[in-house]
């Protein structure tokens, strides 16, 4: 059965732009590289993009997170370096105004894998989420997080993300 990897908001504001962080930019080429490597297996590749509007502050994330990040139509909404040059026109890539994709999570309602694999940031927030949006799409198929291939602005939150990921029978590749 086909596998698929999943990015997770590997943006310009995630990496260097307003939510930047350090460690985040090491990710690139790793990432990259794995995203070749489903290519050339055939798997399918899926990216996720945090996108919000310029009301940001006026929502609930904009007060609790005061940062104006991922901005559509701005240079910090697009995916950044060699992520963003391995991407292809012909992959999906769901925009989601939440930590959560609801359009990926009907994707894999849909589309069966024997593997779904997690890439991206941040850990603790978005990618967390969406693992357990696709655990509870598809509840037989091996979810997989490489911990190498994610990171988070708070050491001891990314951990403490895998963690919970681990507990819920993800596969967490340390």
């Amino acid at each position: 059965m086909k596998k698929c990897l999943i990015v997770v908001d590997y943006q310009q504001d995630f990496v260097t732009g307003s939510l930047g962080f350090a460690g985040a930019e090491a990710l690139d080429g790793r990432i990259a590289a794995r995203i070749a490597d489903y290519r050339a297996e055939g798997g399918d590749v899926l990216f996720t993009m945090d996108t919000h509007r310029t009301d940001y502050l006026a929502k609930q994330e904009g007060r609790k997170l005061p940062v104006p990040h991922c901005i559509e139509g701005t240079s910090g909404h697009a995916l950044y370096g060699a992520v963003g040059k391995a991407k292809k026109d012909g992959d999906r890539a769901f925009c989601k105004g939440t930590f959560g994709s609801d359009e990926l999570y009907a994707f894999l309602r849909e589309n069966s894998y024997g593997q779904i694999e997690f890439a991206g940031v941040v850990s603790n927030i978005c990618v967390i989420s969406n693992v357990v949006l696709a655990k509870t799409a598809q509840p037989e198929t091996e979810i997989v997080v490489d911990a190498a291939l994610t990171a988070s602005n708070d050491k001891n939150l990314h951990e403490a993300a895998l963690k919970v990921m681990e507990s819920l029978q993800v596969t967490v590749k340390r």
